[in-house]
């Protein structure tokens, strides 16, 4: 298929796609960064490009993997400096904390594992039958299962999508090429609510560095293909 900085050819049998973080708190409306002010409607944008990656792969029996926050009630799981960033000042409110999201009827702790928050956003159609790998670091990899779903899967190459593709994806792409995976993003798959240029610097970190980038309807017709 094609893609930067060159064209790709992928062994079916041994892929798999993974969403990053898109999950109520971070992208729903009523979630957290919604209630904090932050415009999640750009990242809603990536929507109908990941449901089509997603789809296409169930069409193809690749796993689909929903990796996502799930912070422990006790937030035991959490290092200091992943909790800095989300509540730089120390009194606001950050991963774990309870929050009345806007607009919503009940409060729910901010991207606790099991809460509404935490749960990928519906627009997406996650099925029960997909595979779901909590995190509690910026890398996927980090303390996490996933590197062993991946090889009893017998997975070599992986896709990655979601948010943010500078930080959350970018790291866990980057952890996955360090682990030994053929790495791809999807690039208009992924977005970040950081401004533009991330964005752009992280496709050509991948690039350059780390893997290939693909568009989603490239990708969508090459697995079409297969």
């Amino acid at each position: 298929m094609p893609a930067q900085p060159e064209n790709i050819a992928i062994d079916l049998n041994r892929t798999a796609v993974v969403i990053v973080d898109m999950q109520n708190d971070f992208c729903g409306f009523g979630g957290w960064f919604d209630t904090l002010g932050v415009d999640v409607t750009p990242v809603h944008d990536i929507y109908p490009a990941i449901r089509a990656v997603v789809e296409s792969a169930r069409a193809a029996d690749l796993p689909v993997i929903w990796l996502g926050f799930g912070v422990r009630p006790d937030r035991l799981n959490l290092a200091p400096m992943v909790r800095y960033p989300f509540n730089r000042v120390g009194g606001g409110q950050g991963l774990g904390d309870l929050i009345q999201g806007k607009g919503r009827s009940e409060p729910h702790h901010i991207l606790q594992e099991g809460s509404w928050g935490a749960q990928v956003v519906p627009e997406l159609g996650a099925k029960p039958d997909d595979i779901y790998v909590s995190k509690h670091r910026i890398s996927g990899f980090m303390d996490t299962p996933l590197d062993s779903i991946l090889r009893n899967l017998d997975i070599k190459t992986v896709a990655f999508m979601g948010v943010n593709s500078d930080e959350c994806v970018f790291a866990t792409l980057i952890d996955a090429s360090f682990h030994g995976y053929d790495t791809i993003m999807i690039e208009d798959a992924a977005a970040t609510s950081s401004p533009s240029g991330c964005h752009e610097a992280a496709l050509y970190q991948v690039r350059f560095c780390f893997g290939f980038t693909v568009l989603s309807d490239d990708w969508v017709l090459g697995v079409g293909k297969a």
